[in-house]
Order: C-alpha cells, then sequence, then structure tokens
C-alpha cells in the first residue's frame, strides 16, 4: 500500500503547513500543464492530489494514522477519499489556471476530481467470516482448508494459522475474498477467530494454565505428579508444605508469541480435601491433630 507521507516527501508529524508547502512543492513539478504527454508526471500528479485529499482533511489524516495505509483503503474508498476535495480550487491558490473544461489546472480530462475507476474494476469489498479452531490450533499454529463461498460458489481454501493468535483477533488474507464483476480483482478475506475452550487448558496472555488435584498427604509430605503440557506430558515435583491454590511454573513450555518469545505454563495446585473419612482415618487425623498438625 502507498505510503501518504512518503509520496509527499514528508514525516508523519508535519504540520498541516508543511503539508501544504510539500503538496505545493510536488504540484509544481508534476502539474499536466507543465508536463504535456508525460504519463509518469501525470501519475504521479494523482498520486500526490490523492495522498494531499486526505492528509490535509484532519479526520481523514486520523483515520490514516490510525488504521494504516491498508486499513485505511479498507474503510476509504476512492470516491470517499476525493469526497470535498476540490483540486482545481485548491490549485488556484496555488497559482494554477484551473479551467475545467479544457481538462487543464487539475486532472486530465477535466472535471474537479480524479477521474474513478470503472466500478467494474474497484476492488471488492472485504470478505468477513468467523472461524472457530481448536486451543492447540491456536497455541501452536497450524495449517487449514476452509470451505469459503465467494461469488456465490463454495471454494476450498488453504490457510495457516499463525502460532500464538489469541481469540477475537483479526486473521487477514490478501486476495482470498470475492472476485470483482469483470474477475480482474479480488477482494480480501478477513477471518475473525473464535478459540474453542479446552478441557484441560487455559490461557494468560503467553502462558498457559492447568489445574492439578493432588492429595492432602502429597500436599504435605511432596510428591512428584505428571502434568499435560502442549508438547506432551512432563514430571513435576510437587514440594513438601505447597498450599491449595499455589502456582508452579514452567519455564518456556507456553505459547510462543509473533516475536519469538515463549511463555511458560502454571500448575495450579488444588489440595482435594475428603467429604467421608474412614473410622481408621479419623484417628489418624486426629492423632496428627493432637501433635499440633
Amino acid at each position: 500500500m502507498t505510503d501518504y507521507y512518503s509520496v509527499l516527501g514528508i514525516n508523519k508529524g508535519s504540520s498541516d503547513d508543511e503539508i501544504k508547502k510539500a503538496y505545493r512543492k510536488q504540484a509544481m513539478k508534476y502539474h499536466p500543464d507543465r508536463n504535456e504527454g508525460d504519463s509518469k508526471a501525470e501519475s504521479k500528479f494523482k498520486d500526490i492530489s490523492e495522498a494531499y485529499a486526505v492528509l490535509s482533511d484532519k479526520k481523514k489524516r486520523r483515520e490514516y494514522d490510525q488504521f494504516g495505509s491498508e486499513g485505511f483503503h479498507q474503510k476509504f474508498s476512492q470516491e470517499d477519499i476525493f469526497r470535498d476535495f476540490d483540486v482545481n480550487d485548491i490549485l488556484r491558490g496555488f497559482g494554477f489556471g484551473g479551467n475545467p473544461s479544457q481538462g487543464r489546472g487539475g486532472f486530465p480530462g477535466g472535471g474537479n476530481h480524479f477521474q474513478r475507476p470503472h466500478p467494474e474494476s474497484v476492488k471488492p469489498p472485504t470478505l468477513i467470516k468467523d472461524l472457530s479452531i481448536g486451543f492447540e490450533e491456536a497455541a501452536l499454529g497450524a495449517q487449514r482448508n476452509i470451505a469459503i463461498s465467494r461469488n456465490g460458489v463454495v471454494e476450498e481454501t488453504s490457510i495457516k494459522i499463525p502460532s500464538g493468535i489469541s481469540n477475537g483477533k483479526i486473521l487477514r488474507l490478501h486476495g482470498k475474498g470475492h472476485l470483482s464483476p469483470d474477475g480482474k480483482n479480488q477482494g480480501d478475506l478477513h477471518l475473525k477467530i473464535r478459540v474453542l475452550p479446552h478441557p484441560l487448558f487455559s490461557r494468560d496472555a503467553q502462558n498457559v494454565i492447568v489445574n492439578s488435584d493432588i492429595k492432602l498427604t502429597d500436599a504435605l509430605l511432596g510428591t512428584t505428579i505428571e502434568v499435560q503440557t502442549l508438547n506432551g506430558i512432563k514430571s513435576v515435583k510437587i514440594p513438601s508444605g505447597t498450599q491449595n491454590n499455589s502456582k508452579l511454573r514452567l519455564k518456556e513450555v507456553g505459547i510462543k508469541s509473533s516475536s519469538g518469545v515463549q511463555g511458560d505454563q502454571l500448575v495450579n495446585i488444588k489440595i482435594a480435601i475428603p467429604k467421608n473419612l474412614t473410622e481408621e482415618q479419623i484417628k489418624h487425623i486426629q492423632y496428627l491433630k493432637d501433635t499440633g498438625i
């Protein structure tokens, strides 16, 4: 996607006056009146005028800065960009003639605005779908084949789910959406991710959390238990005197972020208190109580 700031040769933090001066300088250089028959100059003039139409409008510039070039163009069409933007009026203020009937002083072919693409050549709107995936697929990444209805035809599409994607995120797939009526342009596909709940695991950022039940005596005396992780079963040592709801950390066996940072797994210890005791167990428990435990 085009970077409007680069097109005008300015920085993102430039003032309104700096934007106006940059456009005037570029317009003086590439205006069709000064470059007759030069298609490259004509194309450049259209690009700088589009950039100025966005960056000179406070609302459009704010949206562009917030969502970036790709997100902005998903929200604003060419018609939206040039709405209320009279290029000939602006250029007259810079000293150009701007006679629309002659197709001069503005865009080739006359008129106050860009010659917009024929509707059939416009990029189709983004196709938005929900996609439910498993916890492990979200955590570890996966390759999936999904059926997508495009232009009334159901087609199978292969997609790659990146590791570490979280619930509610949007997976953006360029050129996987609807075709334009003339078949020349294909829109994008946005998949809203829904991560299905897991019977064992839950997630906190890049960390995986799992509950593990142990006996009261194991909490008192210590033991070793087997814990399920995303990469198989691991042995975990429970130290003596472990408290209920204490968490044991298994380093770097959690979810890897897009930057490559590996999370941990937290084992949440649940001490199982028996509801029913035998007479023999009651005697032992009473003995322990008498000893001060």
